[in-house]
């Protein structure tokens, strides 16, 4: 083509750009540095998230669709038009196909408070568009469509029409065109060699190199081939992860540690003093870890169990044999709740038997006036535990023994940097990390594959049966007469909201307006109100106030998804529960059903939302954290349930496939010969 230049992946975009005629001015150039594209390489894998086939397109349609369709039309006539009674203004962009519409089939594109669209679109330009045909009135329109204005003009029409063409996540300041440009060039300028297979041969056999698998990617001859080739790239990066991971755990094992498990006298005097029997399943994993800490190198342990398993008890077995052997012992919470609750329950437990606890928050210090624990017989003191929040990563906790034990709770919650500055203050201690929010199979061997896992799978007896039913926020009234009766009977209840306060774009129910809607509705009835821009000090008085039963309601944010236990409280409403994960409902009901009253978790769905009971429905059939974990997964992708990347590893470009049981597992078998071969 004019103006091809022989690339390689250091090829800078700038220069792909001059050669194909595009302006490269600063915002330009901002939009691809915050896309990460700075050059040749980065452009073929920056991967299209969705492909059109222009080689034909969809018939204008004739009443509205559920699904997006793809028109290729003429501009007939654009102009500003306002909503009446409103006072607003939008665009509004008149198409129809190409040779005319015979049927009378149009299509009006309206775009609402972009002025600028009106200069955009000109009567007589040939353009794609991209979304949902609806009615307005009595007419079929596009609400903000993504559309692309053609030029026929050019050397690159082959990247823009005639065939299947990938479509990109976008900048601020990139178009989908010029991006489509530059990515084109790129791939007809790099030979194949420039682009060598990663993963070796022998540990195969596999069905694509990897050069037709990106070629094929952005542009596929039929989509027949593209998720093949999407999933050999998947393949790809997922085994490159596994082999970081493994390499992690075998460095890890060729440093080595020391023994941190006293003789177990401690722990044994804490079992039975319990008003309980441990589960079978805790006892196993306080074994599992007892082997750990007992063993030369250090332990790096995700202890996975659901709402209410009992982790707290296995962590306060692991705590007891470290102290017991000389050493302090850490446990990090992500907030001040919960760091205060831990501080509560193991000064219970550890004080009958002189193990010092301190609390070291952002905002408090308390504890420590205990002597420290002698166990008979032994030469020296034992070690102590410090329960804190982030305040912990300061540095200036002095544990005077030598941290022997990190333990981390909830630990999603923090990022790999911060959980390493708790562990640099230590000599190789050991780690045990823990999270009440069951993880998928697939997803905790992607992301946690240098951990050993334990799995607490079995509930305490003597746990309230939970009822969950789904209702709409129109039911308000009926709920608060809900509330009312639990509340008769001497029960307290949460209610919760997605929002702290109101926001016009979600329209979702916010905690600081509807606190006084409550108030009203729940007359003669102690409320406290408890949010995450409260302060410490008025956090704490407010859980207080509902723990010590003088407040019958708490209505909150959720702030309280961990660290409150109040076996009282058996009832939570959840508002606008569509706009929450199944996992993250299913955390929030673990705040109820605590006692030995039979408890109800209401979730409160926008009227609007028709798909939110079906898609919430499986909170109705069971309490198994791990199913519905499954089912989140399915349902919202692995993107979504992940959250913030915490693993500290690189970012992945197929997470669709991370619910591929089996390509997840190849991947795994692949990179263990890969370390094989490096004699790792």
């Amino acid at each position: 083509m004019p103006g091809f230049v022989p690339l390689s992946l250091d090829t800078p975009v700038s220069a792909i750009a001059d050669a194909a005629g595009l302006r490269w001015d600063k915002k330009f150039r901002d939009g691809m540095e915050k896309l990460g594209l700075s050059t040749a390489g980065d452009l073929v894998e920056h991967f299209p998230h969705r492909h059109e086939d222009r080689s034909h397109f969809d018939h204008f349609p004739d009443h509205p669709q559920e699904t997006p369709v793809c028109l290729h039309g003429l501009v007939t006539d654009t102009q500003t038009r306002f909503v009446r009674g409103k006072g607003r203004r939008f665009t509004e962009v008149a198409v129809e196909p190409p040779g005319g519409s015979i049927l009378g089939n149009r299509i009006a594109c309206r775009w609402f408070n972009m002025p600028y669209m009106s200069r955009v679109f000109a009567a007589g330009q040939e353009v794609v568009l991209y979304g949902r045909p609806k009615m307005s009135g009595r007419r079929l329109v596009m609400d903000h469509p993504e559309y692309e204005i053609l030029d026929e003009s050019g050397d690159d029409l082959d990247a823009h029409m005639g065939r299947i063409i990938p479509i990109y996540p976008l900048a601020s300041g990139v178009g989908q065109k010029a991006l489509r440009t530059l990515v084109h060039r790129a791939l007809e300028s790099l030979v194949d060699a420039e682009l060598p297979d990663r993963l070796p041969l022998d540990a195969g056999p596999f069905p694509l190199a990897r050069a037709e698998a990106i070629r094929t990617v952005h542009y596929p001859p039929d989509f027949s081939r593209l998720e093949p080739a999407r999933r050999f790239l998947a393949l790809e990066e997922f085994t490159l992860q596994q082999a970081i991971l493994l390499r992690r755990r075998r460095e890890r094992e060729d440093r080595g540690g020391r023994s941190h498990a006293g003789p177990g006298e401690l722990l044994e005097s804490f079992l039975t003093s319990l008003p309980f029997e441990p589960t079978g399943a805790q006892r196993r994993v306080i074994e599992e870890v007892r082997r750990d800490l007992s063993a030369p190198s250090p332990m790096v342990r995700l202890l996975q169990g659901d709402v209410g398993a009992g982790k707290t008890l296995v962590a306060a077995a692991a705590i007891l044999l470290v102290v017991e052997a000389g050493h302090d012992a850490a446990l990090m919470a992500p907030t001040q709740i919960l760091a205060e609750q831990h501080f509560a329950t193991f000064s219970r437990w550890f004080e009958p038997l002189g193990v010092t606890v301190r609390l070291r928050t952002g905002a408090k210090e308390a504890g420590g006036d205990m002597p420290l624990f002698d166990l008979a017989g032994s030469r020296g003191r034992s070690g102590s535990l410090v329960v804190g929040t982030h305040a912990l990563l300061s540095g200036k906790e002095p544990f005077e023994n030598g941290l022997g034990l990190a333990v981390i709770d909830e630990q999603h919650k923090f990022g790999v940097s911060q959980r390493q500055a708790l562990i640099d203050q230590g000599d190789a201690p050991d780690l045990l990390v823990m999270t009440a929010t069951p993880i998928p199979r697939t997803l905790t061997l992607s992301f946690y594959g240098d951990l050993d896992v334990s799995l607490l799978d079995e509930l305490p007896p003597g746990r309230g049966k939970i009822v969950t039913g789904i209702r709409l926020t129109s039911q308000t009234r009926d709920a608060a007469q809900f509330v009312a009766a639990q509340v008769s009977e001497g029960r307290q209840a949460y209610i919760v909201y997605p929002l702290i306060e109101e926001s016009e774009k979600t329209g979702a129910g916010a905690v600081t307006k509807e606190f006084s809607t409550w108030k009203e509705l729940l007359p003669g009835i102690e409320l406290v109100l408890l949010h995450g821009r409260m302060t410490s000090d008025e956090k704490d008085a407010a859980m207080e106030t509902f723990r010590s039963g003088r407040a019958q309601v708490l209505v909150s944010t959720t702030v309280i998804e961990v660290g409150v236990d109040v076996p009282n409280a058996n009832l939570m409403l959840i508002y606008n529960a569509e706009r929450f994960g199944l996992a993250q409902l299913h955390q929030l009901r673990g705040r109820i059903g605590r006692g030995a009253h039979k408890s109800y978790c209401i979730l409160l769905c926008d009227p609007g939302n028709g798909d939110a009971r079906e898609r919430l429905a499986i909170l109705e059939k069971t309490r198994d954290g791990f199913r519905i974990a499954e089912e989140d997964l399915r349902q919202r992708g692995p993107g979504d349930v992940l959250g913030t990347q915490q693993s500290g590893l690189p970012d992945l470009r197929f997470v669709d496939f991370l619910g591929d049981t089996a390509l997840v597992q190849e991947a795994r078998s692949v990179a263990e010969k890969i370390l094989a071969r490096e004699g790792v």
